[in-house]
């Protein structure tokens, strides 16, 4: 825990030990050194901030973002684009949290084939890729859970919240030119969507936090009293970290019978566990997670639904507004999307046992997950089978959190989906700074999220294992 809060409060003396991580927070080591060698040879960037970015858009949309008040200018070098500005930590800050955001960063890869190609690198990192046409083969594999999408409605994107970003942008603009602005999130979700929703919708006031996803009665009242102006609905399945599901048919059709959107993200058990397309408008999800399952590779998917009302223009929108996979992302991703279901078959295996167990020790408190009681009904509702819960477990303790992390011999950090069972005290990596105010811990509180809870995600090691290393640090 000291290093969660050094990494969060960027202390020096922990800084200096992370050399990578997540890449829509912490830039790789290939960017980095990409970025050091152009401003070391171009002289226009001498003293200047670079960010590098997924193509010239993204650019123009970075600079458009920090202004020219600050000093923001475009940058392009021999098919690598970016943004500099002059150094200030605010701007830095405000640059950073905009690509993360809406998962602006130059692929590692694309910073590494550049520096191969000016000669600062040797060669490329050797890995297994498909040697076909990867699109095809990572549409085809998708296709075989949603047989009704068509090649035309499956449109990667190069991160989960760029093909989030992408969908919004496409339904919000389709709205608002009808009037309609308003848009509800169901429940407490991932920090970036949350901050998608409250930065990109019209107003403030057309941003409607539901903090019970499940509370059906209470969206229907919404719709009662404002059907006539709400742009669509927003919903993981599960939510991240509560793991609660809405009752996602009633959900369906009370935005069909108002002409609302539905967006629906199941990153939390990916759409190899969920029927949801025939529901939604459209299907957000995270490549990243379960199919990237080895834990390389950044991707996301907008999936259309081609039945829906607004299909083509929701296709054309969304697949003009996202950023486009580099092709070797595209080729590692595809030589290990169709290992999923098999993948997944271990995870679940493994996700009922390690939830079993935590839910009978007397030290812990509250065990959250795809089938926990209150929302266990509407999972099944959508889920392909009863036991694909995906491998999310979120729980809290009775005893001391600092304690029981510190001795916890698990792998630790802050993504899920991977072969590797992960774990970390979540709401201090995504919320910090709630979780370190009395306001914070109030708006966390009035939400039923304890600061404390820690998510745990299961990987493919024996259950065994993973039950064992819970039980040492449990006492």
């Amino acid at each position: 825990m000291r290093d969660v809060r050094g990494y969060e409060e960027k202390n020096p003396a922990t800084m200096r030990q992370l050399t990578s991580g997540y890449p829509r927070f912490v830039v790789h080591p290939y960017t980095k050194q990409l970025a050091a060698h152009l401003a070391g040879t171009v002289s226009a960037l001498g003293g200047r901030t670079l960010w590098l970015v997924s193509s010239a858009r993204m650019a123009a949309d970075l600079a458009g973002h920090l202004g020219t008040d600050r000093g923001a200018t475009v940058f392009a070098h021999g098919g690598i684009h970016g943004v500099s500005h002059s150094e200030s930590a605010d701007t830095f800050g405000r640059a950073k949290t905009f690509l993360q955001n809406i998962g602006g960063f130059l692929s590692s890869r694309a910073a590494e084939d550049e520096l191969v190609r000016l000669g600062v690198k040797s060669s490329v990192d050797a890995e297994p890729v498909f040697a076909g046409d990867a699109t095809q083969e990572i549409r085809r594999v998708l296709r075989t859970v949603m047989p009704a999408a068509g090649d035309a409605d499956i449109l990667p994107a190069n991160s989960g919240m760029n093909a989030i970003f992408a969908a919004f942008r496409a339904s919000a603009a389709l709205q608002a030119a009808r009037g309609r602005t308003v848009w509800l999130q169901l429940g407490w979700l991932y920090l970036d969507t949350i901050a998608i929703l409250k930065k990109y919708t019209a107003a403030p006031v057309d941003y409607v936090y539901v903090r019970n996803p499940g509370d059906l009665e209470c969206i229907e009242r919404i719709f009662a009293r404002h059907g006539s102006r709400i742009a669509g609905v927003l919903a993981e399945l599960p939510t991240n970290p509560l793991i609660q599901t809405p009752d996602v048919p009633a959900l369906s059709a009370l935005c069909r019978a108002h002409g609302a959107h539905l967006l629906l993200d199941p990153s939390v058990a990916s759409v190899w566990n969920l029927n949801i397309l025939p529901l939604a408008d459209v299907v957000v999800s995270s490549l990243t997670k379960y199919t990237a399952s080895e834990g390389d590779v950044i991707a996301g998917v907008s999936i259309i639904n081609p039945a829906g009302p607004d299909a083509a223009e929701l296709r054309r929108g969304t697949a003009a507004a996202l950023e486009p996979v580099y092709p070797r992302d595209l080729a590692r991703l595809a030589g290990q999307i169709g290992r999923t279901e098999s993948v997944l078959a271990q995870i679940h295996a493994n996700t009922a046992r390690v939830a079993a167990f935590l839910e009978q020790h007397p030290k812990v408190r509250r065990v959250y997950w795809a089938l926990q009681a209150d929302s266990r009904a509407n999972f099944l509702k959508v889920a392909r089978r009863p036991d694909a819960t995906g491998g999310m477990i979120s729980f809290t303790l009775r005893t001391g959190m600092e304690e029981f992390y510190d001795r916890l011999r698990l792998p630790k950090g802050p993504s899920f989906g991977m072969q590797t069972t992960l774990i970390c005290p979540f709401m201090y990596l995504a919320h910090y700074d709630l979780v370190t105010t009395p306001a914070g811990i109030a708006e966390l509180a009035a939400s039923g999220i304890d600061p404390d809870l820690l998510r745990l995600c299961c990987g493919t090691e024996p259950a065994e294992a993973i039950i064992e290393a819970l039980a040492e640090a449990l006492g």
